[in-house]
């Protein structure tokens, strides 16, 4: 794409995203709110990671209102991507800005957290992944192929816990959002897979590891951290893990039933702070999340 059309599609984008948050919150149970409100951290995570990927630019110049004045991420940046990608990771960048504001038009939600979005963050998690310290450091923001292996860490980890709140929550309207979210944060999850999966036996250079085993490594790591035993499922697995016991292949990941695992606020900081527990923050969420569930985790 040309620098000047490039640069004129982001601003036309920009410009047509001036979000204005309805005040009038739903009536949701008391039970429900922190509940609903937790998802946040994630969406917000999946919402910079995926603007600044795309376009540059993250939710202070996209949707500044629905930061609730949280600080400004450390690190993001355009991402090198083909025009295919580029268009995918887009388009799931202006469904997270729509995840965001249909959740704070139930719930007051909260501020932003402090997200660590450096290129050196993800290189620390893969690392962690494969076992040992690449060379060159893994970059999210170097290509296609690395953005999508970066983004294989992050809408699975927030629909699990959607699946895990949905069977907690009191009101039908919370579980209306809930389930509406899940099924989006499902679909994006599912193109990740779908594009990494036609290119599973990929070598990614230069590290000699193929694409279907840094999938396969990360989903180790967190179930590692996770501390509640296998919720998470690389490409390829042994055909006895596979659907019915049958097949090698899986494109999606399942239970032995074939139903999406599910996992508790407590699970998903564990893994998103990188520590294996939800009272040491670190990784993407330098200063923890937020929100009362994230903070009754951390120091007074």
């Amino acid at each position: 794409m040309a620098k000047s059309s490039y640069f004129t599609t982001t601003t036309t984008i920009v410009t047509l995203l001036v979000i204005l948050l309805p005040k009038s919150y739903c009536s949701v149970p008391k039970e429900d709110i922190d509940l609903l409100e937790f998802p946040l951290n994630l969406e917000y995570l999946e919402a910079e990671f995926f603007l600044y990927g795309s376009l540059g630019v993250g939710l202070d110049t996209v949707a500044p209102n629905l930061t609730k004045g949280g600080p400004t991420p450390i690190g993001g940046q355009l991402a090198i991507l083909d025009s295919v990608t580029r268009d995918v990771i887009l388009q799931f960048a202006l469904q997270e800005v729509g995840h965001l504001r249909a959740i704070q038009s139930v719930v007051e939600g909260f501020p932003r957290p402090l997200l660590n979005l450096s290129a050196a963050t993800f290189a620390q998690v893969i690392d962690s992944a494969v076992g040992k310290k690449l060379n060159p450091p893994f970059d999210p923001y170097a290509s296609g192929l690395h953005f999508l292996i970066a983004s294989y860490l992050v809408p699975y980890v927030g629909l699990t816990g959607y699946v895990g709140a949905n069977a907690k929550l009191q009101g039908p309207d919370s579980r209306r959002l809930v389930a509406g979210l899940l099924g989006v944060e499902s679909g994006q999850d599912a193109v990740i897979r779908a594009l990494l999966y036609e290119r599973a036996l990929e070598v990614v250079h230069p590290y000699g590891i193929t694409v279907a085993e840094f999938t396969n490594r990360i989903s180790i790591l967190r179930n590692k951290l996770g501390g509640e035993g296998v919720k998470d499922e690389g490409l390829l697995v042994p055909p006895a893990d596979g659907a019915e016991g049958r097949i090698s292949g899986n494109v999606l990941a399942g239970d032995p039933n074939s139903v999406a695992y599910d996992r508790t606020p407590e699970e998903i900081l564990r893994i998103v702070y990188g520590s294996g527990s939800e009272k040491i923050p670190g990784g993407i969420y330098p200063n923890g999340g937020n929100g009362n569930i994230a903070k009754s985790h951390l120091p007074k």
